[in-house]
């Protein structure tokens, strides 16, 4: 099933739904509309328990995203700016706190918001021609989708001010170096590598992923007693459910689970 939207390409396949931001023509940055389409994609895919995993990219072979749409932004007023910033930073939140994996698939220059929206993201994987990187100081403003608070939680806070201070854009080889990014590909690549890993994590439990991405996410924010509280209620939920049953039975019997999601 394929549906179309002018500004997001939604495609479903194999468990995993694929959003493609389809503003070649400006590198696909992000305006209001486009931020509102990805809002209601994201909405709807809360109570989706049929999808394993969410992929993102960029439409054309040069950019994931570019950021913001400057064309628009020069045009708005203080307010409105600031609505942009709140627009994106809670569409970037509820990214991350889908219930399901959230994949990057960084196919070229991501820039500002656009490496926002892959930090959001929980794996991202980029082309060998991506470029990465929080530019907004050299606009005299900040990341203001969470760049200064996802970043160092990524790649660490001594890299992370190093990289926001100057502007610094990275290549898809030192993304990989310091943790940006979790693997690189040929461009021609790129979706078949996120759709494989997508693949991998369909054939998981999926109560299981759910509940380690809660405990990675919520454990990541608090001091490793309060964090392994979080695990071993998150672990509690697992234990009375059919697919850990049948997880066990299927290797008894020598054979691949099917997860339920129950």
């Amino acid at each position: 099933m394929t549906k179309t939207d002018p500004l997001l390409l939604v495609e479903e396949k194999n468990k995993a739904v694929i959003l493609t931001m389809n503003r070649p023509k400006v590198m696909n940055c992000l305006n209001f509309d486009l931020l509102y389409s990805m809002r209601d994609q994201i909405d709807e895919l809360q109570y989706r328990t049929d999808i394993r995993c969410v992929i993102i990219t960029g439409a054309g072979e040069k950019s994931f995203c570019a950021g913001a749409d400057l064309k628009e932004r020069a045009g708005l007023t203080q307010q409105e700016v600031k609505k942009f910033i709140i627009t994106i930073r809670n569409l970037l939140t509820s990214i991350q706190n889908l219930p399901i994996p959230v994949i990057s698939a960084v196919n070229g220059i991501a820039l500002g918001g656009g490496t926002e929206v892959a930090l959001a993201s929980d794996i991202r994987i980029a082309s060998d021609n991506a470029g990465m990187g929080l530019t907004e100081a050299r606009l005299a403003i900040i990341p203001g989708g969470g760049g200064t608070q996802r970043l160092p939680r990524i790649i660490g806070v001594a890299k992370a001010k190093e990289l926001i201070f100057t502007g610094r854009r990275v290549d898809a080889k030192e993304a990989l170096d310091i943790g940006l990014v979790n693997k690189v590909t040929r461009p021609e690549n790129l979706l078949a590598a996120c759709i494989e890993m997508a693949e991998m994590i369909a054939q998981t439990g999926p109560i299981a992923v759910e509940m380690a991405k809660y405990a990675i996410d919520k454990g990541i924010e608090t001091d490793l007693a309060t964090g392994l509280a979080i695990e071993s209620n998150a672990y509690r939920v697992t234990i009375p459910t059919e697919d850990r049953v049948e997880g066990l039975t299927a290797f008894r019997e020598k054979r691949k689970p099917v997860y339920k999601g129950r």
